[in-house]
């Protein structure tokens, strides 16, 4: 069997789950081609990318939402459609997607199985937590921007008979914890200036941010802001006291999987995120509507307090995969070995 695994490229969920996809697949008896398009990732996979395409990318911006007019700017219509018609999409048997646009639509104007293997496939899912604000349009995103044919989720919880927990990274599972006196902050979709100006007014409490902002580590005040790295962002989590972070997936999951204290800024504008924050707070997560000096003291009394919600995520990363592909709709069924 020859199996094209695309992935989006857009923030580092993605790629990061990927992380620990690939070996699992790696281990049944198929081919494996890599597919990434997109942009903004600041993490990176150890294994040889074949297509590594433009795609369609969101671009964060600093102001905690999506930059729409640099995306817009970004954008290149021509291109995108040249690449979804250049994909040799016929060569495989399976396309595995998370979330990647060209790969998807390869599949559906060549109407060839598409399987989704996301977190998006269960936000979109009609069991999982909405918010109160209906969003036709971010609703028809999720929905459009990568049809498949047949879907596997992750989500918070197994909202269903196909969505599972969150994958958990393996350097995530086996780091040592430890509870620090420090906070770990990841906002994207926020810029420093932004940062450094709400959070140093807590006196005495110390943060480390890691900003996609800077190209330099630097300290201001009772911050130390960091440009991203994986093996300093997976250490500062690991010995935090809390998790300050946007509403997306990987991140909330892994502080919840690390026991820690957790509070989450969903983007605006988003819907994915608007879901993934009404998720969370269902669970009992403190959600904060954005990051403004409006909305300090909801800030100062997260910090005051020590509340901690527990979840269990047992790695089932092998389990989902053989199923995935034992369920692939193709010709000869894969069996494993």
């Amino acid at each position: 069997m020859k199996i094209l695994y695309a992935i989006q490229g857009t923030g580092n969920g993605h790629l990061s789950r990927a992380r620990d996809i690939i070996p699992e697949i790696h281990k049944k008896n198929v081919a494996l081609d890599i597919l990434v398009s997109g942009s903004q990732a600041d993490v990176q996979i150890p294994y040889p990318i074949k297509y590594r395409l433009k795609g369609l990318s969101f671009v964060f911006g600093k102001k905690g939402g999506v930059d729409m007019w640099r995306t817009y700017l970004k954008l290149n219509s021509a291109q995108l459609q040249n690449e979804v018609k250049r994909l040799p999409i016929s060569d495989y048997d399976l396309i595995i997607n998370d979330f990647e646009p060209v790969s998807a639509w390869a599949c559906k104007l060549t109407q060839k199985d598409c399987i989704g293997f996301s977190h998006q496939a269960a936000v979109i899912a009609p069991n999982t937590p909405k918010p109160t604000k209906n969003d036709l349009l971010g609703k028809m995103i999720l929905k459009k921007y990568a049809p498949t044919t047949q879907s596997y989720g992750l989500h918070f919880k197994a909202y269903g008979e196909r969505i599972y927990t969150p994958i958990i990274r393996k350097e995530v599972r086996e780091s040592t914890k430890t509870a620090g006196d420090y906070y770990t902050v990841y906002l994207p979709s926020y810029g420093d200036e932004k940062i450094l100006k709400v959070l140093s007014k807590l006196k005495g409490v110390e943060w480390q941010v890691f900003s996609k902002h800077t190209d330099t580590d630097f300290f201001y005040k009772n911050i130390t802001v960091r440009k991203i790295n994986n093996k300093a962002f997976v250490h500062s989590m690991a010995n935090c006291k809390g998790i300050l972070c946007g509403a997306g997936f990987e991140t909330p999951a892994e502080a919840l999987y690390l026991g820690k204290k957790l509070m989450a800024i969903p983007m605006k504008g988003q819907y994915e995120q608007q879901c993934n924050a009404k998720a969370l707070e269902e669970m009992g997560v403190p959600i904060l509507k954005s990051l403004k000096m409006k909305h300090f003291e909801t800030l100062r009394h997260w910090v005051d307090t020590n509340h901690k919600t527990e979840v269990f995520y047992p790695d089932i990363t092998a389990e989902i995969v053989d199923r995935l592909l034992q369920e692939a709709p193709i010709g000869q069924k894969y069996h494993s070995i």
